[in-house]
């Protein structure tokens, strides 16, 4: 270890750059782990982009980043205790939660009741400083344990992944269901694999453009939102019943409407992607159709739930890694991630 490290700083929306920054030092009940592959979010791009001003993040400059995976390489007080060495290699998830809060206390601590509260509620790479560095400081709450047969760039993903179990099982999937996931890019690929694991016996992702063609590679039936009327499409694909469940991934206002048509009677819409604008949804055909809207916010408790699924195979991470950039190339890795065109799903992001 140094005393100092690379850090990836925004300085304001859409200046960044590479500086030198003191090595941080980890608390009680924390860890201190030397970043071995982090990935770019849609929410990093947000965040960059100041597209939350003073919610994410609260101010500038700021280091983002919270998909990630590396080794432990110092113990703060009271964080051995938990079972922790130096040399032990994990994968992090944003969610420090209070662990105290009605929520919390039931399982719940991606709504933490205490969010964003100083003392109380943290969020890595969101509300408080993130993980695009040499080094990076996590609470014993928000570390998992990775398999030897797992890569660090694997690792890096376990919090997608995650994320995409979340909403599978907010979709309530049952053995044998017909499940529709709109929005082809990473969660929603990674939630197709997550709807089977949850026992859905199709699976069918609507999308467009290159992120379609890996899902049919990847074995699930498609939709092109470019080749004509996607609820039309489902629906001729389902006998005209509709999806039991839809996974909304894409949050955009579109895809949420036709999300809502393509249910069956009694069906269920789980959300995942995050609008930044309105959305006008018809009322009427969610009462008379007994039709659910349900929303689902980061994981609780998938991150170890997922780790074997990663292990095994099922849940395909490996497979969405579509580039790789030294972390002092990350604006260049940024623009790649946020050009259609590039055919980039996964970028990781090597410290």
């Amino acid at each position: 270890m140094t005393e100092t490290m690379e850090a990836l700083v925004v300085q304001s929306p859409n200046v960044l750059g590479i500086e030198t920054r003191a090595v941080p030092q980890p608390g009680a009940n924390e860890v201190l782990a030397r970043v071995r592959a982090t990935a770019i979010c849609g929410t990093d791009a947000h965040l960059i982009r100041g597209d939350y001003p003073g919610f994410w993040p609260l101010a500038f400059p700021f280091t983002p980043g919270h998909e990630w995976a590396g080794e432990i390489v110092a113990l703060g007080p009271g964080a051995e205790a938990y079972g922790w060495n130096v040399g032990d290699r994990v994968a992090g998830t944003s969610h420090n939660a209070c662990g105290a809060c009605q929520k919390c206390v039931e399982g719940q601590y991606n709504i933490c009741e205490n969010y964003g509260k100083a003392g109380l509620h943290e969020q890595y790479g969101h509300n408080v400083q993130g993980v695009d560095a040499t080094y990076a400081v996590h609470n014993v709450k928000c570390i998992f344990r990775l398999p030897d047969s797992v890569s660090f760039e694997e690792g890096a993903l376990v919090d997608p992944a995650s994320i995409a179990l979340h909403v599978a099982r907010r979709g309530n999937i049952k053995p044998g269901d017909t499940v529709a996931v709109t929005g082809a890019g990473a969660i929603g690929l990674l939630a197709g694999d997550a709807a089977l694991i949850c026992g859905a016996a199709r699976v069918i992702i609507v999308g467009r453009g290159h992120r379609l063609e890996k899902a049919a590679a990847m074995g699930f039936e498609t939709v092109d939102t470019n080749a004509g009327d996607p609820v039309a499409d489902v629906r001729r694909l389902t006998e005209d019943l509709g999806a039991d469940v839809v996974l909304e991934c894409a949050g955009v206002p579109e895809t949420l409407t036709w999300a809502m048509e393509m249910l069956r009677k009694g069906g269920r819409c789980a959300m995942v992607g995050i609008p930044t604008e309105a959305v006008a949804l018809t009322i009427q055909p969610i009462v008379l159709n007994e039709l659910e809207l349900v929303g689902s916010r980061a994981s609780a408790g998938e991150m170890r739930r997922v780790i074997p699924f990663i292990a095994n195979g099922r849940m395909r991470v490996k497979d969405l890694i579509t580039h790789r950039f030294p972390l002092a190339e990350y604006e260049t890795a940024l623009n790649t991630f946020n050009d259609r065109s590039s055919g980039a799903l996964k970028i990781i992001i090597e410290p």
